[in-house]
């Protein structure tokens, strides 16, 4: 990765941003060795301009910035640092610097799932369920997923509405190891539902079929 740290005497902005939930925590400067320091220490550091000198956050607050990964502009001379941080981020209490609350998006949360599972379908630890749920291979996965929409459907018929839940939840989650386990995304399910959803869909949809680019 190739940073240009002369275009601004030696600093650039570094825009560190929450991995989770997305949401922008702070601006901060670094130069070459407060760069160097971020990924060697893991604790992202700063280069002070008022004091002219490096520092980590969290060293006085204890509510570090643990580096997930960082990427470089289009320009090379702009930093996106992507964090796991440790409480609230600003010097006030807040949790970003711009007095916002550092919340994930629910829904959003269903990415960040897939990413755990494709990390367990990638490293296989033993005594993980969904371990033992890829070495069972596809159809026993796909049969589990039928299994759990039978329980989520009898629970919508007769049951109550923390079960429907807790059913529906048990549903999504194998759901999510299938799309997996085929190289899918939960994202993809999503942007299929997107394309549904503008009002020409299904004019659209019966004109390729009637072309023959659909079965």
């Amino acid at each position: 990765m190739k940073i240009d740290f002369d275009k601004m005497g030696g600093l650039v902005p570094a825009i560190i941003q929450d991995a989770t939930t997305k949401n922008v925590l702070m601006l901060g400067f670094m130069n070459e060795e407060a760069y160097e320091k971020t990924v060697s220490t893991g604790k992202v550091t700063f280069y002070s301009r008022t004091r002219q000198c490096l520092w980590t956050k969290g060293e006085t607050s204890g509510h570090f910035l643990h580096l997930v990964d960082i990427k470089v502009d289009c320009d090379n001379d702009t930093l996106l640092v992507r964090v796991h941080p440790d409480g609230p981020t600003c010097h006030t209490g807040t949790d970003t610097c711009w007095g916002e609350s550092n919340t994930s998006d629910a829904i959003g949360f269903l990415s960040e799932l897939q990413d755990f599972i494709d990390r367990r379908r990638e490293e296989m630890p033993e005594g993980s369920y969904t371990t033992s749920l890829f070495k069972k291979g596809i159809n026993k996965m796909a049969q589990k997923v039928g299994e759990e929409a039978l329980e989520t459907v009898i629970e919508a018929v007769g049951g109550t509405d923390e079960q429907l839940i807790y059913e529906a939840g048990d549903l999504l989650y194998h759901l999510i190891v299938v799309l997996s386990a085929k190289g899918l995304r939960i994202d993809d399910v999503a942007a299929e539902l997107r394309k549904r959803h503008d009002p020409n869909w299904d004019a659209k949809r019966r004109e390729a079929k009637a072309a023959g680019k659909m079965k």
